[in-house]
């Protein structure tokens, strides 16, 4: 028996949800003061709007030990943590944390946390990477040093449609982030190897700018025929399913899917914005 702990960065498919191996832990998402819990009651539409309205920057909280504990405290002999990048969150520490403290009263279970040095998709992708290997009969030990290697080959990419988020939470003076809308720049964003960001293009306009992205992820991508790529969206769904069908034309991968961003990729993302990993 096995169980996957995800952060609510992570977003499962409707057949995660179903499978009865996946579990997501919230994060807290904040504007002017209003808490969000990034579940199920999550409401995509009305933070959008909170966030657009408001002069301030959208905060997040990771989960707390306790809530990854709550999550560990099962039937389960293996138990798999999935986090977003530890470069961009607390919340693979405090998945850590929560490890140490529970093991100690609980020293037969087998238990790891991955930084998924990524986030959104990226934690999906692993999460059913340590499905796939579970389901082959993998031991714990096994699994871990697989996904390990699978987490060091994959890569991370977005676009987003707006960097007001940026400018808002001071990590973008005003003044470069109206050069940008005034002239309709649109950065290409991609994962360092320690899950941090970087610039990797831009583009005049969004078409463009998910142009240079495609071409970003074919300079890194071999073998793509044993590939499953992610896409999550927020709130453009058309966007989404053009960029799936580019990148069919552009090579066989294994599986394309597409899911809607949560709240903490949505936060990050914003409106229109759009996340590939491979």
């Amino acid at each position: 028996m096995y169980k996957i702990i995800i952060d609510s960065c992570g977003e499962l498919t409707e057949d995660m949800k179903q499978d009865g191996h996946f579990v997501n832990v919230p994060l807290i998402l904040e504007i002017d003061g209003k808490q969000i819990i990034d579940d199920e009651t999550f409401d995509q539409a009305s933070f959008i709007r909170a966030v657009a309205e408001s002069p301030n920057a959208p905060k997040s909280a990771c989960p707390s030990p306790d809530a990854y504990i709550q999550e560990m405290d099962c039937d389960c002999d293996n138990i798999y943590v999935v986090t977003l990048s530890a470069q961009l969150s607390g919340s693979y520490n405090s998945a850590c944390l929560a490890k140490d403290l529970f093991e100690e009263d609980n020293k037969t279970k087998n238990i790891h946390v991955f930084d998924s040095k990524s986030a959104s998709i990226g934690e999906t992708l692993i999460g059913q990477k340590i499905a796939e290997c579970e389901n082959a009969g993998m031991s714990f030990e096994q699994v871990v040093e697989t996904v390990d290697k699978y987490i060091e080959s994959q890569h991370t990419f977005f676009v987003l449609e707006t960097l007001e988020t940026f400018r808002k939470s001071g990590r973008l003076s005003n003044l470069k982030a109206a050069i940008a809308e005034t002239l309709n720049i649109k950065p290409v964003m991609g994962s360092t190897e320690i899950g941090y960001i970087q610039q990797l293009a831009k583009g005049r306009g969004m078409n463009h700018a998910i142009e240079k992205m495609t071409k970003c992820v074919m300079d890194v991508t071999t073998n793509s025929e044993e590939k499953v790529l992610a896409i999550s969206h927020c709130n453009c769904l058309e966007r989404a399913l053009s960029l799936k069908q580019k990148m069919e034309m552009l090579a066989n991968f294994k599986d394309i899917f597409i899911v809607d961003m949560r709240g903490v990729s949505t936060m990050y993302a914003g409106d229109g914005g759009v996340i590939l990993v491979v």
